[in-house]
């Protein structure tokens, strides 16, 4: 018997070091990590110990006798992983990392987010070194995108929050909430107090379709919609056109899964979640009973994994709908899935779509419709949106790469609700460098870079403001631990300022400049009252949408 990874994983690997039998691939340093969907365990080396069972933040992890149906793919699709990548030793995870030495005192860091970088970051530099860390958001909670831009009825992924909770039950460690960035505190202050700053502020700006109509009433950007049922302060005012049947989805990215899948979802599949109150009550008197996602290019370079695009097979009361002619694959991408040495998860995706494309749709059940090779031209409409007139594509093989072009060939689909999702850019942060093409802040290896291309002492990054939206929740793990290494070795290497002023002035400066500030106390009081007002109506929270009823509730719970 041998233990499987599932649809769950999220990229984290805590379980890769744990394995006494080193056969969890691929592991952080391995090339193929950066792009991997998921990790894989060998059947023909696990020993049954159940190590990485304990380890998962998320439980994807499960004994293969104890899979759950909707589940059970995945025993094949850990062992085919292993038939194109034989498991090879890799001593490398046995070593011990350098910590600094005694002589060199504490090391102070301040991080800005809250994140899951941030928090992964400060998990690293917690086990690494003698040090204290002041952890900032804007927000009066913590935990970034795994509060507010995890699906709500993925309630395992929110798991990863949890667990920072515990690890940071430390002195060393302190929150400081409801703090914002270049409003109460700019990189002076906080460099005066700490010997580095890390920057872990996400990458929040959704990218533009740059086209007619993309500003009519009824099209959002596919994030807003995200923060708005995830209860997130800045968008609970928020209000969706939902009185249309058909929504139109810009964007076939996981997060456009998630998009469509809570589109459709009946109401008492959410009631159990942490769904924001005001979404789950509008969505009871949702219209829609179509979503159509459009992907530019064809099912091989779809940019949803093939784990949550499995999932869809047990989504209840929803067809999948696929137009078989859309899934004729051109030379270069049939070359692409023939190749030996390529993922098994790619080849699955187009697997799955062959699957669901000989499936017999029901007109009496809500469908997502799932579109190739298109592109949105225009939205249609005067004041609202009334359509989406699409434009078929072809793949075209330039430099190396296959890029969709537009063809001749357009159609219109009527549609009330337009939600674009294709990606995110970071915002420059005051102070700083920034790369405006790649939206991002320059740097190597997480140090940042001004504009004679040498480290700024003391600046660090990490998570999509470091590499772009690229990655899921666990790949700011190996990410997160490659910026703290280059702290610790600047440290080591006595490169970075002494800090002008202690921990205990920086707290009174920030109360100073912000009298609301929220203490890690304050967060637990607000964290232990959501859970509260979720016990009634068996839900594992009810967020809180108001950051002045939150400061309240840090102060007087």
């Amino acid at each position: 018997m041998a233990f499987v990874i599932t649809q769950r994983c999220c990229n984290d690997a805590s379980c890769v070091p744990e394995c006494p039998v080193d056969c969890i691939r691929p592991a952080p340093d391995h090339e193929e990590f950066a792009t991997t969907e998921m990790l894989y365990i060998d059947p023909e080396t696990c020993i049954d110990c159940g190590a990485c069972v304990d380890a998962c933040p998320v439980g994807a992890i499960y004994s293969e006798d104890d899979l759950p149906e909707s589940m059970e793919r995945y025993k094949d699709i850990n062992a085919n992983y292993f038939e194109r990548h034989p498991l090879q030793p890799d001593l490398s995870i046995l070593e011990t990392p350098a910590r600094p030495p005694a002589e060199l005192g504490t090391l102070r860091v301040a991080i800005v987010g809250a994140g899951p970088a941030a928090c992964y970051a400060a998990e690293e530099l917690l086990s690494r070194a003698d040090v204290e860390v002041d952890m900032l958001d804007r927000l009066p909670t913590p935990f970034g995108l795994i509060r507010a831009g995890v699906a709500p009825d993925h309630l395992a992924t929110k798991g990863v929050g949890p667990m920072f909770d515990e690890k940071f039950d430390d002195e060393a460690f302190r929150f400081h909430l409801n703090v914002e960035f270049g409003t109460h505190l700019t990189h002076e202050h906080l460099i005066r107090h700490h010997h580095a700053v890390l920057y872990a502020v996400g990458a929040f700006d959704e990218r533009r379709l740059d086209i007619p109509g993309e500003d009519l009433k009824g099209s959002h950007p596919a994030s807003e919609f995200v923060a708005w049922y995830n209860g997130h302060p800045d968008y609970a005012d928020m209000t969706f056109d939902l009185s249309g049947e058909r929504a139109v989805i810009v964007g076939n990215g996981n997060v456009a899964l998630d998009v469509a899948r809570i589109l459709l979802l009946e109401p008492d599949e959410l009631e159990t979640t942490d769904i924001a109150d005001h979404a789950l009550e509008a969505l009871k008197d949702s219209n829609i009973r179509e979503v159509v996602l459009l992907g530019r290019r064809g099912p091989v370079q779809a940019s949803y994994s093939s784990s949550e695009f499995l999932a869809f097979s047990y989504l209840p009361g929803v067809d999948i709908v696929i137009d078989e002619r859309e899934l004729e694959l051109d030379p270069p991408s049939r070359a692409v899935i023939e190749d030996s040495e390529v993922e098994p998860a790619l080849t699955l995706k187009v697997q799955l779509a062959q699957e669901y494309a000989k499936r017999s749709a029901d007109p009496d059940r809500k469908r997502i419709v799932f579109r190739y090779l298109v592109s949105p031209a225009e939205i249609l409409g005067s004041e609202h949106v009334e359509g989406v007139r699409i434009v078929k594509n072809e793949l075209v093989e330039a430099d190396g790469e296959l890029r969709a072009t537009a063809t001749d060939e357009t159609e219109d689909l009527e549609a009330s609700l337009v939600l674009c999702s294709i990606g995110f850019r970071g915002r420059p942060l005051v102070d700083l460098p920034f790369d405006d093409h790649l939206g991002i802040v320059p740097n190597a290896d997480g140090r940042v870079l001004g504009d004679d291309g040498e480290p700024l002492v003391g600046a660090y990054v990490a998570g999509w403001i470091k590499r772009g939206s690229t990655g899921t929740i666990g790949t700011n793990k190996h990410c997160a631990g490659e910026t703290v290494e280059s702290i610790l070795e600047d440290f080591m290497a006595e490169r970075l300022d002494t800090p002008a002023a202690d921990r205990d002035s920086f707290e009174k400066l920030v109360s100073e400049r912000q009298p609301d500030v929220i203490s890690g106390s304050g967060w637990h009081r607000i964290d232990e009252a959501e859970q509260k007002r979720g016990e009634s109506t068996g839900r594992p929270r009810v967020k809180f949408t108001d950051i002045a009823e939150m400061v309240d509730v840090a102060r007087n719970a």
